[in-house]
């Protein structure tokens, strides 16, 4: 099987600051990197660093091309990354020494992938895959709806939160992950909680308080691994991407969110995005 992502593609400046600025303050950073990122491509990365076969759906700008050559050198198909006449995305990264960030996002190409782009992809998949789809990039409800009728499994990671989209693609998804202040933004927005909606599987992130997941018959708590973080930048990301890595090798959801767990525990022991997303071999070699 493989897995289909019409996902985001930054260029990922990250600067290190001695703490988030406040409203109106100006800080000096002690250090600033340039990353691939971009919460579709670290999906895609930690997705095929997880042994499953990925498409990546989306779009650069002519600025853009290192980007789909270093997803290329990463495992991941880039045939269906249309380049057109705009700039790459771009994120703004601040990261503090306790690992906290924030980021600013310019949307650029993410915004305008061409409808053709996803119908040329989405007509190349295979019954039984998986399709994801997140809040950085336009096409989310014609994709989901396109997806559902070819009889993908549609997953949605609701980020960026916008209760908008996310109830204009529910209808459609097999899978659904957000995170805890997600979940209570929806709830806020539809009045249901997890337990409520009429999807298969719904998994809510807790950060360093772990996971649960509201499956077909009932709720599991998964605990977070306890590290020491330098950076939170992708690891929700990095989970996404290894729980559906495992659930296309074909493992129970239990066992693809254990894996999953201990990839975001490496993560966030590392400086970075898409380039330092964790391989399959380190994550099983990793001791709790």
């Amino acid at each position: 099987m493989a897995i289909w992502n019409l996902g985001s593609i930054n260029a990922d400046f990250v600067y290190s600051v001695p703490h988030i600025p406040a409203p109106g303050e100006t800080l000096s950073s002690t250090n600033r990197e340039m990353f691939l990122g971009g919460k579709g491509t670290n999906m895609s990365v930690a997705a095929s660093r997880g042994a499953a076969r990925v498409h990546h759906i989306g779009a650069v700008g002519e600025d853009g091309r290192w980007a789909i050559q270093r997803l290329m050198e990463y495992g991941v198909d880039t045939r269906n990354i249309a380049v057109l006449d705009t700039e790459t995305a771009q994120a703004m990264i601040m990261v503090d020494p306790q690992g906290e960030n924030a980021i600013v996002l310019y949307p650029g190409a993410n915004a305008v992938i061409p409808q053709v782009t996803l119908q040329a992809a989405i007509a190349e998949a295979e019954t039984g895959d998986w399709l994801i789809i997140q809040n950085e990039t336009n096409l989310q409800r014609t994709a989901a709806e396109m997806g559902k009728k070819l009889g993908l499994k549609v997953a949605y990671a609701a980020a960026p939160f916008d209760a908008d989209r996310v109830q204009a693609v529910l209808p459609y998804l097999d899978f659904l992950i957000l995170n805890e202040v997600e979940a209570k933004q929806l709830e806020q927005a539809t009045g249901q909680t997890p337990n409520d909606l009429s999807v298969r599987d719904i998994i809510v992130t807790r950060g360093a308080d772990g996971a649960d997941w509201y499956g077909p018959s009932e709720m599991q708590h998964f605990p977070a691994i306890a590290v020491d973080p330098v950076d939170t930048t992708g690891a929700g990301d990095t989970f996404t991407g290894y729980v559906l890595a495992g659930l296309d090798r074909g493992m129970p959801m239990g066992q693809a969110i254990g894996q999953a767990t201990k990839a975001a525990a490496l993560m966030v022991t590392r400086h970075g995005t898409a380039d330092v997303i964790p391989d399959l071999s380190e994550v099983q070699a990793f001791q709790l």
